[in-house]
């Protein structure tokens, strides 16, 4: 990817990354050869941490909840999976990040003592705005800035502007200038679009403008710097319009858009910096860092998505020529992948901090899961019982294996996700719109707790996966504006993803409707967008798997490659070699499909047994599909892949094609690979093939009522197989989940986006 050129610092333009055109396992094939590009890095590395949470309301600036997390994140990452030592890791936190506590920081820890071939990293995670700037670089007159705990915003403003104690990207450009080395990279998880709270969500950002100025201390500040870098302001101007000062400068937002604070199970995080710091747990080997932001970009928006908010991180860089292919964070490596990592040992008793596991999965970690003890190859040498969790910290205990006697648990051991545990009866978590009326949310809140497996929830307390609400007149103008189409009624209910800038497709009622009326009749929405997440997020565990199994979506008829997915861990571990296409994606990292295209899944059975394999597809509006099995005369090997056969579906015999068709939206083919027999959901699907008169026909069911049967069928085999397999070794599950094991399931997913025909 080139350099991204006249581009201001911290300005966030809305330009877009590269095409990559390399599928998981190339990556993980040819990234052993990125570091080669770059001398192996010995030297020193440094790092600054800046996290802020308590800014003060009085002041204008509305506190945010997850930038003590990002710090942690980041802390726990370099000292284990980058070699940071802890004494070199300096973390300013919220009445320590004052303007001057954080300059002086970055000169002394970073400056001063900083050498050639060392590596830096800066990292900030708090509000952002913009102030205008005296050389007028920008279009709009505007430079952004990094908001201190004590950079409180004028008295009477936005009615009256004046100077305010921020730190602008022209200092930060001046401050990466003084640094000795090149190996340099700035994360800045803020944004500079206007702030505050919306829906479930914080916004990392302040309303900033033209009549908030940088103060007199700023700017002497940086004339200061200009002279003791020996340069005029013409110059400075001239280098910060042509790349950022040095190394890499890696933003959690474009320039117009929201950097969120997401609630992620009981704590909060920025949503980039948890998803950069869970991407870097995994990876094995050098990655290049614009390979490694685009995939981080690509989880990102469909996290944001998932919560109704738009947010693709992006990247500047200086790179000398001899640092093209630079790793992330300019340190080269090998490492096995991990979700989690011991931080304190007493005897047999551990605490572990779990960065590692992807945040829709986190409800599965929470009653006795259990992780592995991997040595330096990667090799399973004890299981640990995870006790108890809170946020990203866990209690656990080394239970009984072979090794236990000689096994010594010790800080930096690293744990890999083995069994996770399903709460028996997972729940959809509702928020309560807050612009409802005191009476309405009550309403709203006891018809909700009528209801089995649906938790109604006050808004910024914890995640919730949609917020029950009434489409209001501001609402619908918001909507309106974003160019959403179709949009309900004024004074009518429904649900909202978290941010509330999105609505739920068919959740809406009529105008006068009232919300008891409203919550009945979503009970059917309900159950299948309570599926639809079981099997999305609580299942999904592409990056732990040991299954080697590799899914593949195509045009039909044509060579024509459109996605695939695989368990990662299970093509290492089986040094399995693939033969299948590299898959180009857009920036998105979601393929856009019009309706009428034809498509064909190949699955590809690596494995020494046979698989049993299901494909759900869930669409825009959370239906879901069985595409696999599909053949209804029987439950005899319906859903078998023998071992190392590939299976296309549909088949040349069959009688049916798959042709995308509306909702207009984001789908998902669920992908589910277990050497367990399915039985249980294969009966449950049968039946219902018998009172729809398909018993004779090999054809995709559509599930609409028995949606839920159907997932805890699947639950249930799969817990099934776990528990017999674990039960050899003496180890119980609690009889309140249900156990998936890694090495008997991979739960694989390929989004896509349905859009119309260019003919519609």
């Amino acid at each position: 990817m080139s350099n991204l050129k006249r581009r201001h610092f911290l300005q966030c333009s809305a330009s877009t990354l590269a095409a990559l055109g390399l599928s998981q396992l190339e990556i993980v094939q040819q990234s052993n050869k990125l570091g080669q590009a770059i001398a192996q890095n010995t030297g020193r590395k440094l790092a600054l941490l800046v996290g802020i949470n308590e800014y003060s309301e009085d002041d204008g600036l509305p506190s945010l909840e997850g930038c003590i997390t990002d710090v942690r994140l980041q802390q726990e990452l370099l000292i284990h999976r980058f070699d940071f030592k802890s004494q070199d890791i300096l973390t300013l936190t919220d009445k320590q990040a004052t303007r001057q506590g954080i300059l002086t920081a970055f000169e002394e820890h970073l400056i001063k003592q900083a050498k050639p071939e060392d590596t830096v990293l800066f990292h900030f995670s708090g509000h952002g705005t913009k102030v205008k700037d005296p050389d007028g670089d920008s279009p709009d007159g505007l430079n952004s800035t990094l908001i201190p705990v004590d950079g409180k915003l004028p008295p009477r403003f936005p009615e009256q502007g004046g100077p305010v104690q921020h730190i602008m990207g022209h200092t930060l450009f001046l401050l990466m200038s003084a640094l000795k080395t090149d190996n340099v990279t700035v994360v800045l998880d803020s944004c500079h679009s206007g702030g505050g709270k919306r829906g479930n969500l914080r916004v990392r950002s302040v309303n900033g403008g033209a009549l908030l100025l940088p103060s007199q201390e700023e700017l002497e500040y940086q004339r200061q710097w200009l002279k003791r870098l020996g340069l005029s302001p013409q110059e400075f101007i001239q280098k910060r319009r042509q790349a950022v000062a040095k190394g890499v400068v890696i933003a959690s937002a474009k320039r117009e858009q929201f950097a969120a604070d997401v609630p992620f199970d009981d704590f909060h995080a920025g949503a980039f910096t948890y998803l950069l710091t869970q991407y870097l747990w995994q990876q094995t080997t050098n990655e290049a860092i614009n390979s490694a932001i685009a995939n981080v970009e690509r989880s990102t928006k469909i996290l944001a998505k998932e919560n109704g908010n738009l947010q693709d991180p992006e990247f500047e860089s200086n790179f000398r020529p001899n640092k093209a292919n630079a790793p992330i964070y300019f340190i080269p490596f090998q490492a096995v992948p991990a979700e989690a990592v011991i931080i304190q040992a007493q005897s047999n008793q551990v605490q572990l901090w779990l960065g590692g596991i992807e945040p829709q999965s986190l409800e599965a970690f929470s009653e006795n899961p259990l992780f592995s003890v991997i040595n330096a190859q990667g090799d399973e040498v004890g299981l640990v019982e995870l006790k108890s969790r809170q946020g990203l910290i866990g209690k656990g205990t080394l239970i009984n294996t072979a090794t236990r006697s000689t096994l010594k648990l010790q800080p930096g051991t690293l744990l890999q996700e083995r069994i996770r545990s399903v709460p028996n009866n997972p729940t959809l978590k509702i928020g309560i719109d807050e612009s409802l009326d005191q009476n309405t949310a009550q309403q709203a809140i006891l018809a909700l707790q009528a209801l089995k497996r649906i938790e109604p929830q006050p808004l910024g307390k914890q995640a919730v996966q949609y917020i029950i609400g009434q489409m209001t007149q501001t609402k619908f103008q918001e909507l309106q504006k974003k160019g959403i189409s179709q949009l309900p009624e004024v004074g009518s209910f429904g649900l909202f993803l978290p941010s509330q800038d999105e609505i739920i497709a068919k959740s809406f009622g009529q105008a006068g409707e009232n919300i008891t009326e409203a919550v009945k009749r979503l009970q059917p929405k309900f159950k299948s967008l309570l599926a639809a997440r079981v099997v999305k997020q609580i299942l999904g565990n592409t990056n732990s798997s040991r299954i080697n199994v590799i899914v593949s979506m195509s045009i039909a008829n044509r060579n024509e490659l459109i996605a695939q997915s695989f368990p990662i861990r299970g093509a290492i571990s089986k040094k399995a070699k693939s033969s299948t296409a590299s898959m180009k994606l857009p920036n998105s990292g979601l393929n856009q499909l019009p309706i009428g295209t034809k498509i064909v899944f190949q699955i590809q059975n690596n494995e020494q047994q046979a698989i049993y394999v299901s494909i759900l597809v869930i669409d825009a509006e959370g239906e879901m599909t069985v595409i696999f099995p599909n053949n209804w005369s029987t439950t005899q090997n319906a859903a078998l892949i023998e071992a190392k056969q590939t299976q296309i579906i549909p088949q040349p015999d069959d009688e049916f094609i798959l042709t995308i068709d509306k909702p207009l939206g984001t789908s998902e083919a669920l992908i589910i690979a277990s050497t367990t027999p399915l039985r249980n959901s294969l009966l449950a699907l049968q039946k219902i093939a018998s009172t729809r008169s398909l018993t004779n026909r090999s054809t995709p069911i559509s599930v609409t009522d028995e949606i839920l049967d159907v997932t805890n069928n699947l639950l249930d085999d799969l817990d099934s197989g776990t528990r017999g397999a674990i039960s050899a070794q003496k180890i119980q599950l609690p009889s309140g989940v249900r156990g998936i094991d890694t090495k008997k399931l991979a739960a694989m997913s390929i989004s896509f986006e349905v859009v119309a025909s260019s003919n519609s």
